[in-house]
């Protein structure tokens, strides 16, 4: 995993259709000194994605400079969940500029308090205090914080246990990362705090066993009891899929959580905001956490997160203890409130929800025409996920999905690099205003880059020059 895309230009197929324009050799040969900067001035870790440099991006596409329009089925990496630029988002944030109000660290401010109260309001009862950050990051790390200091008040210093799961992702800071499960894998932080630990993740492909004896195994080998744990972060679908846990299974975990006075914290970065068909992707479960980490869509634009829970455990430091430089920014505040009105609005969960089946349908066709290769496929909502695997073995296959992702960029379609903890899952995340027509005409560009590229396998490339085409 973590392979680069060529920024050699390449001459690619033209492409004119209602949702894609491809008319230019790619990447453009004009677009290469930016390219080249930024490999000179930044780390290589910022390499890994389609060499596209953005000029605009409207509601469902993306524009280059040189007459190319991508259909764009990343939302910016599941950010703009109202769309590119929605006028209203955009013409919120520059009234909030042209207010002359761009900061006021925590002092108290109009557009904060509008936005708290609207989140509190969006979440269930009795989830109704509300901590603005800046990145998911921010807010998982401050969940763990929150839920340790929980278990020390009520179960004494030993209650600071924290559980995550396999092949999790909660961030790129390092508590998040350990919290994580993808820590022992390349370029990752490994795991050395001995209070947290990772338990089997239920998604039934990767992990066949999803009951719940999973994850009480998990701790009892760790050698932790349920009175030594603290909190339990799950991301409410596994990003790396998406991955969705058994309806049981998390019903179990909940009522385990309660029973041992365990917070419950489920990390709603990528999930919440209507991409799952419900405004907060918990809601297929039935359940309500003790505290949701929030980010990417609240805005569709701006860097902004944030925590919602419990009163009993967000008010647990005095005054001027738990705080933030640019928590509640004003442009992001007013960013997010016009993109919370829009997404209700305009029912953008209703659309998401009505769209899945089709988009899973699909996927299913997919990987009926190539069993051995398309391993498995998710969908709910507007996030979906095809796991690409070695012919007719269970094994991860990176390159072929990087491959596959490459032919959609040539041919007009956006995703970002694969996914996974092995990096070996195509990730389909379109923003939530996209029509039927735009998803059927995004399929049939991607099934032809999957025959492709499976064309190329039965030719006998192997994977260290499948990129070869």
């Amino acid at each position: 995993m973590g392979q680069e895309f060529s920024i050699t230009p390449r001459e690619v197929p033209r492409v004119e259709t209602r949702f894609r324009r491809i008319v230019t050799p790619l990447p453009h040969p004009d677009s290469l000194p930016t390219l080249e900067r930024l490999r000179r001035f930044e780390p290589q870790s910022m390499r890994g994605q389609p060499p596209l440099v953005w000029e605009r991006a409207e509601d469902i596409f993306v524009f280059d400079k040189y007459g190319n329009r991508w259909l764009d089925w990343s939302s910016g990496v599941l950010v703009a969940n109202a769309g590119h630029g929605a006028p209203e988002i955009r013409q919120a944030i520059i009234d909030q500029v042209n207010s002359g109000l761009l900061h006021h660290y925590v002092f108290p401010g109009e557009e904060r308090a509008q936005l708290v109260e609207m989140l509190a309001s969006l979440a269930p009862p009795p989830l109704q205090k509300v901590f603005l950050l800046t990145t998911g990051s921010e807010a998982t790390e401050c969940a763990i914080k929150l839920a340790r200091s929980h278990g020390i008040k009520v179960g004494g210093r030993s209650k600071i246990g924290i559980v995550g799961f396999e092949r999790g992702f909660h961030g790129r800071t390092l508590g998040s990362q350990q919290a994580g499960g993808i820590a022992g894998q390349k370029a990752w932080i490994v795991n050395e705090d001995p209070a947290i630990l990772n338990a089997p993740f239920p998604d039934g492909y990767w992990q066949t066993d999803t009951s719940f004896d999973t994850f009480l195994a998990a701790i009892e080998k760790h050698g932790l009891r349920p009175e030594n744990i603290a909190g339990v972060m799950m991301e409410t679908y596994q990003g790396v899929g998406p991955d969705f846990a058994p309806l049981e299974y998390v019903q179990q975990l909940a009522s385990w959580c309660r029973q041992h006075d365990v917070v419950l914290i489920f990390d709603e970065v990528q999930a919440g905001f209507g991409r799952t068909g419900k405004f907060w992707a918990f809601e297929h479960y039935g359940v309500t956490p003790d505290l949701i980490c929030c980010g990417k869509g609240i805005t569709s634009s701006l860097p902004l997160s944030a925590v919602i829970g419990r009163a009993e455990i967000m008010d647990q430091f005095p005054p001027g203890s738990m705080t933030s430089t640019h928590t509640g920014n004003p442009v992001c505040c007013a960013a997010a409130l016009a993109n919370l009105r829009k997404i209700v609005r305009e029912r953008l969960a209703d659309n998401a929800a009505q769209l899945g089946p089709v988009l899973l349908a699909g996927l299913e066709r997919l990987q009926g025409r190539h069993p051995g290769i398309v391993g498995h496929v998710t969908a709910r909502g507007l996030v979906a996920g095809m796991q690409i695997v070695e012919p007719g073995r269970r094994k991860p296959w990176h390159d072929l999905a990087h491959n596959i992702v490459e032919r959609c960029f040539h041919k007009g379609l956006l995703m970002f690099c694969p996914v996974g903890a092995w990096g070996q899952t195509v990730k389909i995340a379109p923003p939530l205003t996209i029509s039927r027509e735009a998803i059927e005409e995004g399929l049939s560009v991607l099934a032809e880059a999957t025959e492709e590229a499976a064309a190329a396998v039965q030719a006998g490339v192997g994977s260290e020059t499948v990129h070869a085409f």
